[in-house]
């Protein structure tokens, strides 16, 4: 889903705080339990099909180029890996307007195709994940033209509606002032019917209508077909916009009102999103689709089958996607805090803090956190917060407590490629014009996977691929990174390996602040095991600090186990807490014994 508003969270205060010199730190419990499910400490990594590998030469990712670097994912650590969408689409939002919710993508391949993947899978001990799209479909769907012809059973599979008549013109205008992720209006004149049907997103992508319960049947139908194949869960896109207000009595949409964002007409941020974002009905859906999910592990068995919700909105609607208490709702929705909060806030330890602030604070007893740096609808997370500081955030997301899920190419840091307004595909962009483009764009974040500093970075053996390479493709890549003594796809296996390993970083309580203004210091511990200490300097310049004034309880030295790329420290080397040193950028994960590594 394309994120429309950066400004829907407040910076919460943390529940408990304790003083410090130049310090502010927090704590939370973790309840430890002997085995947790797969899913509460896994590490998700996300594949975006259409630019991770192509075996057959055409330029476009497919699911064999997926197949065939499977054994990459598991040497990386990796637990299940979730695809973006891989169904018959017209490829006008490249898959999220699927035509056909049953059948793959001739592009991609088969259904056999996907069962071999599923297969192979399998017998690696990974789990496949694939993105679950309800809020609608494409206009070439046979439900949208049954619906159009208003054939029996579909007359209302959409959201129709006559439109306004204009009392001083007498034209006919749209419902109501509602406008789309793509810019401009969410309504479309549909010819045929002769009514406008909503599109929150392109015009060929009209929205569903989940008022109707045969509507909400058949997307169940969709997720057990799948599950019949053998995928372990589904990432639901763009839930938040799942239902919108119902008509008054006289049958009349309302308008939203103007939200002093932005003075571009056309963007969607101009106008709040009150009415269609966020509606209470769209938390119980969410509970409908987990009892799906639960009721076929009750009767097919297995591990379970997990539920990964988008949401980007404020806490207090987010959590609610947890359960209400009695119901059980989805098991993770997905934290984009590291994202949102930071880019409204600007990167710092501050800024850090309050993301992890804004989730912890408000996480459910009970309920597991999760933590997202990037993804196909933004800029890279190398890119945005800068190459340098691409370690210290998967250490981040490595060391609190919870899922971790990492986006293509973040284990390698790879950053942006430059997309000209000629070689523009994605609809968010294509949507403006030469001058603007850049502001909406997503293409940048899904550029080709680098895999060798050859041609097309081993990704496709094409003469054009569909989208430009990264300028950098021939120094960051995986053959190359694989090579070196140190880079930083070593360094986040190595943080994938102490995770697994770490009792306190599976099950250990968790203690995180800011010392010295621009240094984030996250301790991972529990009672019988030696303490991971996180520590990052995000400042310009070197500084000393003393972690006492973080926290008073650590032993006096700590030995390195892991560094950032730019690190000149050793690993294995004994540091005092009263006066550690870091560099410009500087990052580190550390252990309260220099007894072992890991435990």
């Amino acid at each position: 889903m394309l994120r429309t508003r950066l400004d829907l969270f407040g910076i919460l205060a943390c529940g408990l705080v304790i003083l410090v010199q130049k310090s502010w730190a927090c704590e939370s419990s973790t309840s430890v339990t002997a085995t947790k499910d797969w899913w509460e400490n896994a590490q998700f990594y996300q594949i975006y099909p259409r630019s991770f590998m192509d075996s057959d030469g055409d330029g476009i990712g497919d699911l064999n180029g997926i197949t065939s670097k499977l054994e990459y994912l598991k040497d990386l650590g990796v637990t299940a890996a979730w695809l973006s969408p891989i169904f018959t689409s017209p490829m006008v939002d490249f898959g999220y307007d699927i035509s056909d919710f049953f059948d793959i993508q001739p592009e991609y391949g088969t259904l056999d195709d996907f069962r071999a993947l599923i297969k192979r899978a399998n017998e690696l001990d990974l789990k496949i994940i694939l993105d679950f799209v309800p809020n609608h479909s494409s206009d070439e769907n046979s439900w949208f033209v049954k619906s159009v012809n208003r054939e029996k059973g579909y007359e209302d599979y959409y959201v129709w509606h006559d439109g306004k008549v204009n009392a001083t013109t007498g034209a006919r205008e749209p419902p109501s002032n509602w406008l789309q992720a793509f810019r401009g209006s969410a309504w479309e004149w549909n010819t045929v019917r002769q009514q406008y049907y909503l599109h929150q997103f392109a015009v060929q992508q009209a929205d569903l209508n989940y008022r109707n319960p045969l509507v909400v049947e058949q997307m169940k139908r969709v997720l057990r077909y799948w599950l019949d194949l053998g995928v372990a869960g589904f990432r639901c896109d763009a839930v938040p916009v799942l239902f919108e207000i119902e008509p008054d009595a006289d049958g009349q949409y309302a308008d939203e009102e103007v939200s002093g964002l932005t003075e571009d007409t056309e963007d969607r941020k101009y106008l709040k999103s009150d009415l269609i974002e966020n509606r209470q009905e769209t938390i119980d859906m969410a509970y409908q689709w987990r009892v799906v999910m639960d009721d076929y592990q009750r009767i097919h068995g297995g591990d379970t089958r997990v539920l990964l919700i988008e949401t980007y909105a404020p806490p207090a609607y987010t959590m609610q996607f947890y359960g209400n208490g009695s119901v059980a709702g989805a098991h993770l929705p997905f934290n984009f805090n590291l994202i949102t909060v930071v880019a409204s806030d600007g990167f710092s330890a501050a800024s850090i803090k309050a993301a992890v602030d804004n989730w912890l604070d408000n996480l459910p007893a009970g309920r597991t956190a999760n933590w997202v740096i990037g993804n196909h609808d933004q800029r890279r997370a190398a890119s945005r917060y800068g190459a340098a500081n691409a370690d210290a955030m998967n250490m981040l997301v490595m060391v609190l407590p919870g899922a971790s899920v990492t986006y293509q190419g973040e284990e390698l840091a790879m950053t942006d490629g430059e997309i000209s307004w000629e070689d523009t595909q994605d609809p968010a962009a294509c949507n403006s014009n030469s001058d603007i483009y850049e502001q909406f764009t997503r293409d940048p974040s899904r550029t080709p996977f680098q895999w060798t500093s050859g041609t097309n970075a081993g990704f496709s053996t094409a003469s054009k691929t569909w989208l430009p390479l990264a300028a950098d493709y021939q120094t960051v890549n995986v053959e190359s990174e694989a090579a070196a003594q140190r880079s930083h796809l070593k360094i986040y296996k190595s943080l994938v390996e102490l995770r697994k390993s770490s009792l306190p970083l599976q099950n250990g309580s968790t203690k995180y602040g800011v010392i010295s203004e621009n240094v984030f210091v996250v301790r991972r511990y529990l009672s019988g095991s030696s303490s991971v200490i996180y520590v990052a300097n995000f400042a310009s310049k070197g500084v000393t600090v003393n972690l006492f004034d973080f926290d008073k309880t650590l032993p006096t030295h700590l030995t390195l186990l892991i560094r950032c790329l730019q690190s000149a420290k050793a690993e294995g080397s004994l540091f005092e807490v009263t006066g550690l040193s870091l560099a410009a950028g500087e990052s580190l994960v550390l252990s309260g014994s220099s007894a072992s590594r890991f435990d």
